[in-house]
């Protein structure tokens, strides 16, 4: 779905917002602006579907040679509309990002520039409305179904494949050598993005992308591009999969002192839980290993990381059982997360009520095989375990 807005804001509606100051940033805007460069691509910064967008701004404009300054957004520390405003600017793309309300409007209202915006999350649904008198300055491409890299790839590529070289021969915005590979990595990216997980070894995948997030700076990096370009999935893939495995590794040796957890004092269940102090990183893989002993217990699939956050305790849920939803405790205690990961925080005090009535048995499943594997064995649990 294309939505157009244009809505007038304040003039100094955001000169009042703290913006992004970093010095490289602001040198390149105001180079841009002595040279009159025509077009500005904004991508969201530290998102690989950004990053990914960004490569495919760069190689449009690197390939018909016309200028153009890519820089990263910042949520946290976002440029100024008046950071923006260089001389001559025409054309400005968000890519995988709409700014904050009204930003992209006010950016058009003081530079007459076009912006163009990439988004697939739903959350930015409400900050769009439709300017029936909009005269075609603001175009936001928004698809839930479909992750703003993807888009962006194909918006430039059906771009560039208008354009006829001089030669006559099609052209396309992937070199076919990488096209494959790339492509195969944008559909992994969208598989994480649209949060369908359905791609095999898309877990894997993920942590294996995650080692690249601090390279995905083109002002700090500016082998970025290049970078981006290498990437494997199955190399990424065999990376997480070794992570994962040092990971599950070490989270199973912080599983020697399980206790029964009553989700809110017995409502939601019964569960496994373990204090996780000290190994906050691995809160994932031990709630994970917790809920399939939570199901050979008998228990509610579901397991119940707690470690210390400040003067209160952090409890991470996980499952991995399709048909649980661990997010309905989270939401019910202030926090969020999906079906099969959540997390809150929750005082001391109410953690208490959650281990009372659990006869302060210790339960652990059993690490035998086959049908065995649904035994319990009990333990008391030591004072420790009473916060």
């Amino acid at each position: 779905m294309t939505y157009f807005l244009l809505r007038r804001w304040p003039s100094d509606f955001f000169r009042r917002s703290r913006g992004f100051r970093s010095p490289a940033a602001l040198e390149a805007l105001r180079r841009a602006s002595e040279e009159k460069t025509p077009t500005i691509a904004l991508y969201n910064y530290p998102s690989f579907s950004g990053a990914f967008s960004a490569l495919f701004a760069h190689l449009f404009h690197s390939y018909l040679r016309l200028p153009c300054l890519i820089l990263p957004f910042s949520s946290v520390e976002p440029l100024r509309v008046d950071d923006l405003c260089i001389e001559g600017l025409k054309e400005c793309y968000f890519l995988d990002f709409l700014g904050p309300r009204g930003f992209a409007a006010e950016l058009s209202h003081q530079t007459s520039c076009t912006v163009i915006g990439f988004d697939h999350r739903r959350s930015v649904l409400p900050k769009i409305s439709c300017d029936h008198g909009c005269s075609g300055k603001l175009t936001f491409h928004v698809d839930l179904d479909k992750s703003s890299s993807t888009a962006v790839y194909e918006y430039f590529s059906a771009k560039l494949l208008v354009m006829e070289s001089s030669n006559g021969e099609v052209n396309y915005l992937l070199n076919p050598k990488h096209r494959d590979r790339v492509e195969l990595v944008l559909n992994y990216i969208e598989d994480a993005d649209l949060r369908q997980w359905s791609l095999p070894s898309i877990k894997a995948f993920n942590i294996g992308l995650g080692e690249w997030r601090s390279m995905l700076n083109c002002i700090t990096n500016p082998h970025m591009y290049e970078q981006l370009m290498e990437i494997s999935s199955m190399d990424l893939i065999c990376k997480g999969n070794s992570i994962m495995s040092i990971r599950r590794d070490a989270a199973k040796k912080l599983l020697d002192k399980v206790f029964k957890v009553r989700l809110g004092r017995g409502f939601y269940g019964e569960c496994l839980g373990v204090r996780a102090d000290g190994n906050s990183n691995l809160t994932n893989e031990i709630a994970e290993e917790l809920s399939l002993k939570s199901a050979a217990a008998g228990l509610r699939p579901i397991g119940a990381a707690v470690y210390m956050q400040r003067n209160n305790l952090k409890m991470c849920l996980r499952s991995s059982d399709a048909a649980t939803d661990t997010s309905e405790v989270a939401k019910a205690y202030g926090g969020g997360g999906s079906p099969s990961s959540s997390s809150f925080i929750i005082r001391m005090d109410e953690f208490n009520q959650w281990l009372r009535d659990t006869n302060h048995d210790h339960i652990m499943a059993s690490r035998t095989d086959g049908c065995e594997q649904g035994r319990k064995v009990l333990r008391r649990v030591g004072p420790q375990w009473r916060g």
